[in-house]
């Protein structure tokens, strides 16, 4: 039985996951979960949010330790939330078997213009320095994340803010440390699986296929879903990594895909061929 621990992205809180666990749970139903949030978020809104990846690895190794969930860990990350992973697979790889990565963007493989969509640039900066109605800031975040027309957790989404809302400051420490991570060069000791999205509207799909082809790991990307691809494709999520798991724990071989080649959901042939062609085209 393996721990898996859960890291969401900037400004989320482990309530975000939604139903995403139990269909973790159902597809791998011997795991183990663990959820964490990052200092800032969550039921730690009241702590100060750290401005350094590597710090926040600190802390949630500090949160396991005082709840006696001992390494090693399964890591599964989204967003910030991967770069902590990343970082952790560093800094304490002897803690880390393995890791799921969704969803990030990691300098210095990925431009800045392809880490965080320019047409986000704006709304982003109003969201954090000026703010909103909740309302309209959670359906906002939830356009920018989401393709499936998830409206129903609105409500949800708007409770979890009424009870530990993020400061803004802190908001701003959390996206100054993804600003400033740098990942490293060398690929990663353990085993990898990376997922991206086709239709992830803030972060370029691009910036997974930089990262497989840096560490040469596993990857596949989903055509239709968004930057929140637990919420847009959870089951597909959930299955993708028990298949690869299951390779894992029977000691088969690894294949690695070709750098221009993608591993996608079943849909329309078209629009599978089109993803193909254009991450082909713009991996050169």
């Amino acid at each position: 039985m393996a721990t898996w621990i859960f890291l969401r992205g900037l400004t989320r809180e482990s309530r975000h996951w939604g139903e995403f666990v139990d269909q973790f749970q159902q597809a791998l139903p011997y795991q183990t979960v663990v959820t964490l949030d990052l200092a800032g978020n969550g039921r730690l809104n009241h702590q100060r949010s750290a401005s350094r990846v590597e710090d926040m690895v600190a802390d949630c190794r500090l949160q396991l330790a005082l709840r006696h969930i001992a390494p090693p860990y399964h890591l599964l990350a989204m967003s910030l939330g991967a770069m902590v992973a990343v970082a952790w697979a560093q800094l304490q790889p002897q803690e880390v078997a393995a890791q799921v990565l969704i969803n990030t963007s990691l300098r210095p493989f990925s431009p800045f213009y392809q880490r965080l969509r320019p047409a986000n640039y704006g709304p982003l900066l109003r969201l954090l320095l000026f703010g909103a109605a909740p309302q309209n800031s959670e359906r906002a975040i939830l356009h920018m994340t989401s393709r499936g027309g998830h409206e129903t957790v609105l409500s949800s989404w708007l409770a979890l803010r009424h009870t530990h809302p993020v400061a803004r400051l802190n908001a701003l420490r959390q996206l100054l440390a993804a600003v400033r991570y740098a990942a490293p060069a060398d690929p990663p000791r353990m085993p990898t699986l990376l997922f991206g999205s086709a239709q992830d509207q803030l972060v370029s799909v691009q910036c997974t296929l930089a990262l497989a082809r840096q560490w040469a790991c596993n990857y596949h990307i989903h055509p239709d879903a968004g930057h929140d691809l637990a919420l847009d494709a959870g089951p597909w999520l959930a299955q993708q990594v028990r298949e690869w798991l299951s390779g894992l724990t029977q000691n088969r071989p690894s294949v690695v895909v070709p750098p221009c080649r993608t591993s996608v959901l079943p849909a329309s042939e078209r629009l599978a061929g089109t993803i193909l062609r254009q991450s082909c085209f713009k991996s050169g």
